[in-house]
């Protein structure tokens, strides 16, 4: 559905020149979504894929394990919609204090999402709302080290940016000027609290996400934090008991029309496609995830039966598959320390997991080895090649 454009423009002096700034129009749309038969259908269809995803995270073994990879691997695919190169096996080398592949600026920022989100929740569990304060405080902890750090972590913006081109005068989208971040802002966390009136949750999360984006209140970070507050909303909400959805790996996958949608929203006021790429995005994801943890548990199952095979020697060689299972890049050193095994007997598992071929050596060092969990880390790999450009 065509409407007029979501909002204003205002002209904006920045950087030596005149640009038009846009400021958006107040959560929920006006005329209200056009809930075709279509779009209803594949809104429901994607509540009832989240709630497979959710009874999922319950049904697990361990879901700790789990989420601790889903985590990191929706932190990889948001902070590389951004450009980052970081890879997940970056991150783990980085969090093992080991050298990881790519610049160390992008690893840190993707383990500063990490951070941020596990924040966030954090805060949720313990009673504090999804508010402004939240909102800052996640991003100082997004933005917290790296090349991020001088971008004013925690502040909303005083001065004007833009998206795209090397100057206001050629931007793809000139965000509202800086005095007006606060009321945009203050709006949105009444929307996000059914004011002026109640929105169902996935709705909530889809269009605050956009106007999120549209107002850009930070310097830095504004993509990766308006990702953040889709899982804070769900899990907030109680649509998912875990943060299992990395929902950036179909925006990932559908980089340029994902901007294009977020842009055709402004100017033509069609949530209703926007609505519909993001039921599509959930269903994708929820399904993917779904069968990704099926996989690795089925994974784990059938080495953990091997692993048996070894008798009396089993009990060690079992604590170390199942540390790996947590972290599936880790040095014989981080091994010991975990399972508070002896590094000999440590060793030992490992050269017996290795010869199984459940896990591989990457160093050829006498000392702190470090070693994959190669099937696991396929699995979890899955789609965090580089971005769609």
């Amino acid at each position: 559905m065509k409407r007029d454009l979501q909002g204003h423009y205002v002209t904006v002096s920045t950087a030596g020149e005149k640009a038009q700034a846009f400021v958006p129009a107040p959560l929920p749309p006006r005329p209200p979504i056009d809930w075709t038969p279509g779009l209803r259908g594949k809104f429901d269809r994607a509540l009832l894929e989240l709630g497979r995803l959710d009874s999922v995270s319950m049904l697990l073994p361990d879901t700790s394990l789990f989420l601790y990879m889903y985590v990191r691997k929706e932190a990889v695919l948001s902070s590389m919609i951004e450009g980052t190169q970081s890879s997940l096996s970056d991150l783990l080398l980085f969090e093992l204090d080991q050298e990881p592949g790519v610049p160390l600026d992008d690893v840190q920022e993707v383990s500063n999402y990490v951070a941020a989100l596990n924040h966030g929740l954090k805060r949720l569990d313990e009673g504090f709302p999804l508010s402004l304060r939240l909102i800052k405080e996640i991003h100082t902890m997004l933005l917290a080290k790296g090349r991020g750090s001088h971008q004013t972590p925690g502040e909303f913006r005083r001065s004007q940016n833009w998206i795209g081109g090397s100057r206001p005068g050629n931007a793809a989208f000139v965000p509202p000027p800086a005095e007006q971040v606060l009321e945009g802002m203050g709006m949105l966390e009444l929307f996000l609290h059914d004011q002026p009136e109640p929105t169902p949750v996935l709705l909530k999360a889809a269009l605050a996400h956009v106007q999120f984006e549209t107002i850009h209140p930070f310097l830095d970070g504004n993509g990766r934090l308006g990702r953040l507050l889709i899982t804070l909303l769900l899990c907030d909400q109680k649509v998912l008991r875990e943060p299992m959805l990395y929902l950036s790996l179909y925006f990932k996958s559908h980089r340029r029309y994902y901007y294009e949608l977020l842009n055709n929203v402004r100017l033509t006021g069609d949530w209703e496609a926007w609505l519909d790429f993001f039921a599509e995005a959930v269903i994708a994801t929820a399904t993917q995830a779904v069968a990704a943890a099926k996989q690795l548990a089925d994974l784990a199952d059938e080495d953990r039966e091997r692993i048996a095979g070894f008798g009396r020697a089993s009990a060690s060689a079992l604590r170390v598959h199942r540390a790996m299972m947590e972290h599936p890049i880790a040095t014989s050193g981080w091994l010991s320390q975990k399972t508070g095994l002896t590094p000999a007997t440590v060793n030992k598992a490992l050269e017996r997991l290795e010869h199984l071929g459940i896990i591989r050596e990457l160093t050829q060092k006498q000392r702190n080895r470090l070693f994959s969990y190669i099937r696991y880390v396929e699995i979890l790999n899955a789609g965090t090649g580089p971005p769609d450009r």
